[in-house]
Order: structure tokens, then sequence, then C-alpha cells
């Protein structure tokens, strides 16, 4: 909208009076000449940003009826959703009207929610409900696990001290390679074991 001036006899210029959405009046405000309002003044655009908007949304030599080649399938009805927030979009659909009938129908909803529930649900045997986890399984789980390492921890250091990697080794070195024959008979034991 275009700022209303005013010219009065002596020459001076001013913006009417105006008045605002709530009913009440500004007051008229003398200006000088040349004076552009704020809303009026265009907005600063560096040069790239002019090179960007002038380039051509095609590419060079592409005709705007050979945008949508013959194979896909046009836009939907909301351009500039990437395809994962039409995706997203569908699935709150399908939510919404899976809702509606829901609420249309709450007695077969129930039952069929309680019925894909216990399908879900897995017995251990015939004969009963299954058996809680052995705690003791998950214990020699990670006795194993820690023997093995503290094997495979020994053979490299064996190694390297074969291959000359370490001149000196220390007496933890020196314990470590020596245990390997205990640990190799615990790890064989504990796996063999009930």
């Amino acid at each position: 909208m275009a700022t209303p001036y005013v010219t009065d006899e002596t020459g001076g210029k001013y913006i009417a009076s105006t008045q605002r959405p709530d009913g009440t009046w500004r007051k008229q405000r003398k200006v000088k000449e040349g004076y552009v309002p704020q809303e009026e003044v265009p907005v600063y655009e560096n040069k790239y940003v002019k090179f960007f908007k002038s380039k051509p949304e095609l590419p060079p030599g592409l005709s705007p009826a050979a945008r949508t080649p013959a194979g896909t399938h046009p836009e939907p009805a909301e351009p500039g959703l990437s395809r994962t927030a039409r995706r997203n979009l569908k699935r709150k659909e399908k939510r919404r009207q899976q809702q509606q009938q829901q609420q249309q129908q709450p007695d077969q909803g129930v039952g069929e929610a309680l019925s894909r529930t216990l399908e879900k649900v897995t017995l251990g045997e015939p004969g009963g409900p299954a058996a809680p986890p052995d705690p003791g399984a998950s214990e020699k789980a990670r006795k194993l696990k820690s023997l093995r390492k503290k094997l495979r921890q020994a053979d490299e250091l064996q190694q390297r001290i074969e291959a000359g990697a370490i001149q000196q080794p220390s007496r933890e070195q020196l314990d470590k390679v020596a245990r390997r024959q205990a640990l190799q008979e615990e790890l064989e034991e504990l796996e063999l074991g009930p």
C-alpha cells in the first residue's frame, strides 16, 4: 500500500493521518523531499542472490513441456515437500482414519487388539509357562568372555615378544604369558562343565 502524501500551501510534504486497526488515529508527519517510507524501500540483494534469481529454473535447452518425463508420476498436491514428508503425511492420514474407525466401532476394536496381543505372546512349553532365565548362565557367559579375552591378550603379548616388538618385557607381561596354560585349562573346564 502506498503511503498517502499531502502537500500544503507552503510546499511542505506530509504523510497524512491514518486510522489504526484499533480505531485510533496516527498524527500526520512532516517529511523531507525525497523521503521513501521504510516499507517501500527495496530489499537489498547482493550479486550472488541476483545471479541465482536470474537463473532459469530449467536446464538450458529444456522446454517446459518436457519437464515431467513420461514414466514418472506428477508431483502431489503439496509441492515443496520431500518424499519423506509426503510419506509421513500419508501415515498420519492412515492413523487418523484408523482412529475414526475405532471410535465408530469401539467393542470390535478392543477385541481385535486383544487377539493381536495374544498372537504375539509366546509360551515356553505347552505344559506351562516359560521357565525364568537362569542367573548362573549369564554369570557363566561373562566368565567365558573374560577368560577368552585374557587368553587372546596373552597370545598377542607372546607374539609381540617373539617378533621382537618388545625388547625388555616387564614382570607383569611375563606373568601374563606364563598364566596362558592355566587360563586355557580353566576355559576348557568351564566350557565342558554343567
